[in-house]
């Protein structure tokens, strides 16, 4: 049977850019510093017309990748740009593709689920933005250590804190599995408040933390407060890439849109 994808035709009328953050979209919380040029590279802001922003990365030069609930039915989806003043500029998506194995219910309980989404945008990305590189797979040692970069909110619940891009180094709290991958402030450990994604970080991507060049090997989909409890600053969850490649493969070629 051949490989399919449902591709939505996605409305180009006005986004209007709320100040609230929709919340299952899960900044930087815990003082992250702003991610550094290799990192902010690769990194978009979505904003949807019910008021809920996420983050995305790039993966080809007009192709986003990003949590599948940060694009659910029944909204519209822009990217955030800014011309040489720095003033916001919104730029169209005229197709979206949801992974279609993808379970907000599940999401929402913190178990795995294809949290994914491809974006396909009118025009090309500017010229200082690139798209990211996979990962060939997902990193084994329990302990390893990830950058996480996304547009979230600094500070829980106060929206005006989100839109600046934040970094933060996070490690597994186990072995990485290719389901699911969870992720904490090294000196935190999940017991007091630390480094970790907050609204607006869904969609997030997540790179493996070497010497060498960024490679991506996820997204972020949900986050804990400490010991578990509902918020930010505790786990990190991602949604790892290496066991769905192959539709993010072929959902770029049939969004027109070939993986470099």
């Amino acid at each position: 049977m051949p490989f399919r994808i449902s591709v939505e035709l996605v409305s180009v009328s006005t986004v209007c850019v709320m100040t609230a953050l929709f919340s299952p979209a899960a900044a930087m919380v815990g003082g992250a510093a702003p991610a550094p040029p290799n990192v902010a590279r690769h990194v978009v802001l979505v904003v949807g017309s019910r008021g809920n922003a996420c983050s995305g990365v790039a993966v080809a030069p007009d192709l986003v990748l990003t949590a599948a609930h940060c694009v659910l039915p029944g909204a519209d989806y822009k990217l955030v740009d800014y011309d040489a003043a720095r003033r916001p500029v919104l730029k169209d998506v005229t197709r979206i593709a949801r992974h279609p194995q993808f379970s907000l219910a599940t999401m929402l309980a913190h178990r795995a689920t294809a949290d994914l989404a491809l974006m396909k945008l009118a025009e090309p990305l500017p010229a200082d933005m690139a798209p990211a590189a996979f990962g060939s797979s997902l990193p084994t040692e329990a302990g390893g250590g990830f950058i996480v970069a996304g547009f979230g909110v600094a500070v829980r619940g106060d929206g005006r804190t989100a839109g600046t891009l934040r970094a933060a180094r996070l490690v597994a709290t186990g072995r990485p599995g290719s389901l699911q991958l969870r992720l904490v402030d090294a000196m935190a450990r999940n017991q007091r408040s630390g480094l970790g994604a907050c609204t607006g970080d869904s969609g997030a991507p997540v790179f493996e933390d070497t010497d060498g060049p960024l490679t991506l090997v996820g997204l972020v989909s949900w986050s804990t407060a400490p010991n578990n409890a509902a918020g930010c600053g505790g786990l990190t969850g991602v949604t790892p890439l290496a066991r769905y490649r192959d539709w993010i493969t072929e959902g770029a070629r049939q969004l027109g849109s070939p993986l470099p």
